[in-house]
């Protein structure tokens, strides 16, 4: 018997990965929240004009008003929230530099995009999530965490307590039939990361170095598995972190 579809808000959604997560889940018959900076408008536009269920928001994760609003507009346009797919974080525009030259302003801003901001996009939903009785809330964290590269302590730090915070939440919110899961991804060639010569500085050997599966990861790689941690079948699924990555690391 098929699932019945799910409303699902992907934070970042409008662009690289989020989108891909978007497109995706429509695709498999769920309503999607598209909710970022920038852009969810146009990017609910187009699944709309692929016969999706979707709107977009715009809201700042690190910003409580914002964020309320967001739940606030699922709700009402489809009655309730199932999934929370916390994706927007700061990546690609981040300089590479050894620690002592991260400024106390950079460290701050990477904690509270990334961390802050799930945690109150959490909060925003949690009521949400409660009367569902089948919420799912799916962190993207990172195998930065596992391999510990040097020269970006501050988003490894960051994906570190991603992870951290989604094992916890998973042990607080298990009363309440609600997973909480992590998707660990390698180094992606999103959008963003496409835009930006970042690909570059990684280097095409670093990228794929350690990989089981050697080439290069993109978007589409990724939704797999979130579609399986947000789906019935992964119901006793919960505190799990799964890296995609190709086999770079094994957890």
């Amino acid at each position: 018997m098929s699932e019945l579809p799910k409303t699902v808000i992907v934070t970042g959604g409008a662009s690289g990965i989020g989108y891909a997560f978007c497109e995706h889940l429509a695709t498999l018959g769920h309503r999607i929240v598209v909710a970022d900076l920038r852009g969810g408008d146009e990017a609910a536009a187009r699944l709309r004009e692929q016969g999706a269920k979707a709107i977009g928001v715009q809201a700042d994760v690190v910003s409580e008003e914002d964020v309320a609003t967001m739940a606030a507009a699922a709700e009402r346009e489809f009655g309730g929230i199932d999934v929370l797919v916390n994706n927007a974080g700061l990546f690609t525009t981040l300089a590479l530099k050894p620690f002592e030259q991260i400024t106390n302003q950079e460290w701050m801003r990477v904690m509270e995009v990334n961390t802050l901001g799930p945690f109150n996009c959490a909060k925003a939903v949690l009521p949400a999530l409660r009367r569902s009785g089948r919420g799912r809330l799916v962190n993207i964290a990172s195998t930065v965490p596992i391999k510990g590269p040097p020269n970006m302590s501050h988003y490894v730090a960051s994906k570190g307590a991603v992870i951290a915070f989604t094992r916890s939440l998973a042990r607080e919110l298990a009363k309440d039939k609600i997973t909480v899961n992590a998707i660990a991804p390698g180094f992606t060639l999103s959008d963003g990361v496409l835009q930006t010569d970042l690909q570059n500085r990684i280097g095409d050997n670093a990228r794929t170095t350690g990989r089981c599966l050697q080439r290069d990861q993109v978007p589409a790689d990724l939704v797999g598995a979130l579609a399986y941690l947000v789906s019935d079948g992964a119901g006793f699924v919960t505190g799990q972190t799964l890296a995609v990555d190709g086999g770079g690391v094994f957890l």
